[in-house]
């Protein structure tokens, strides 16, 4: 555990009481580096910068915890002078802290440029160590950190230097029994329903688990307790040589000299069945599809009635025009009743009642939709065949929705 965040506090407080200043508030950014984001792109941090009038000052216990970056200096120079804010940065190793003032003349500027692009380059220096020493790691199969591979644990290194991977008894039989289901014919989706219903969590979850963290956290925008299994992320285990044993980097193996794989830990999968599973995925995932369109037409447009998600385009096999459906599988969610429809039922359906809507005619693109709020709902349809089927969509499960317009006024 870092000690940092509790000096910084300590340095900032002696800072504060030199000056004779009240600290009323800390925006904590853990975590977030000063090398890759400027003071504005950082969630506690930047919060404070739009809303310069509640404050005189802001506070750093030194100059690399603001920015680490010349530009990113200038950026801050020149907020500090347009909203009238002192800008203070403690420098304890000088005993004295650094106060720019709205008013500051060129040797304190001057100054400033200096110690931020002593900080950018030390930056540099330190991700050039660090990703020489991930390689020299990587070259001597010794684990360097980052998420572990589902099916595996961190042990110590058998040399007694630093750590490798063994395999992680709770989730290696999962992986194995992924493996087997993904043998048998069972969809990826499928397996992901079976891990959902099991409770075995995410990669990312387990790791959080090992680590001795909470699991879940927040992704797009989002909080979850845990996350959820997908197709996408069970392809990301089966793809990866990791089931092999092997070191890997940007998903591919890492080779010695020779040109054999460098080893991190006990193979879950021999090379041969490894092969062999790639040869069942590559099989489902190639095959002849009709061209489809680069952009369709309801992207953001058209949305299932049963989870109120958005519908995609899915193309099928023989034919031009594919099928808007529901993709909450994808998201790793159920639907109680996922809907689809023929894409090109639904454009002339939706094309043809925006014309009404708006006593207009000629083409209509995606980003007019967009634009006039255009929302189409599709309830799910029944099963089976016939020739009605093939006639035209049913319109009542169907509904055309501006936003804006009054509720009977936008019904389909």
């Amino acid at each position: 555990m870092t000690t940092s965040p509790g000096r910084q506090r300590a340095a900032i407080q002696v800072c504060a009481e030199q000056l004779g200043l009240v600290l009323i508030a800390e925006a904590a950014d853990l975590g977030v580096s000063a090398r890759n984001r400027s003071p504005f792109e950082r969630p506690a941090l930047s919060s404070w910068l739009q809303r310069p009038h509640d404050y005189d000052a802001i506070v750093w216990s030194h100059v690399d915890r603001a920015v680490r970056s010349v530009a990113h200096m200038c950026q801050l120079l020149e907020w500090g002078q347009t909203h009238a804010t002192t800008l203070v940065f403690g420098m304890p190793e000088e005993h004295q802290p650094l106060l720019i003032t709205p008013q500051a003349g060129g040797n304190v500027v001057r100054r400033c440029m200096d110690l931020a692009y002593a900080a950018e380059q030390e930056a540099r220096a330190i991700s050039a160590r660090l990703t020489g020493a991930h390689e020299a790691l990587r070259a001597a199969g010794r684990y360097g950190g980052g998420l572990v591979p589902f099916g595996y644990r961190k042990a110590p290194h058998p040399s007694g230097v630093g750590w490798c991977l063994t395999p992680d008894p709770e989730t290696a039989d999962v992986v194995r029994t992924v493996v087997d289901d993904a043998r048998s014919g069972l969809s990826l989706v499928a397996i992901a329903r079976k891990l959902e219903e099991a409770g075995v969590p995410v990669p990312r979850d387990r790791h959080a688990q090992l680590q001795g963290r909470p699991m879940g956290g927040r992704r797009h925008g989002r909080d979850f307790e845990r996350f959820r299994w997908t197709a996408g992320s069970l392809s990301k285990i089966l793809r990866t040589p990791a089931l092999m044993g092997h070191r890997v980097h940007k998903g591919k193996t890492v080779r010695d000299a020779d040109g054999s794989p460098v080893l991190i830990g006990p193979p879950l999968l021999a090379e041969e069945e490894f092969d062999a599973l790639q040869r069942i995925l590559d099989a489902r995932s190639n095959g002849s599809h009709p061209k489809r369109r680069k952009t369709s037409l309801l992207i953001g447009v058209a949305h299932c009635a049963g989870c109120g998600g958005r519908m995609y385009f899915a193309t099928r096999k023989g034919y031009v025009d594919g099928d808007y459906v529901c993709r909450a599988s994808a998201r790793g969610t159920t639907c109680p009743a996922p809907a689809a429809i023929r894409a090109d039922w639904l454009d002339d359906y939706t094309v043809s009642r925006y014309h009404e809507a708006f006593g207009t005619d000629g083409e209509v693109t995606r980003e007019q939709l967009l634009k006039d709020g255009v929302h189409v709902t599709v309830a799910k349809g029944r099963s089976g065949g016939g020739p009605e089927r093939l006639a035209g969509p049913d319109t009542s499960r169907l509904t055309f929705t501006i936003v804006g317009f009054l509720p009977q006024q936008r019904q389909g």
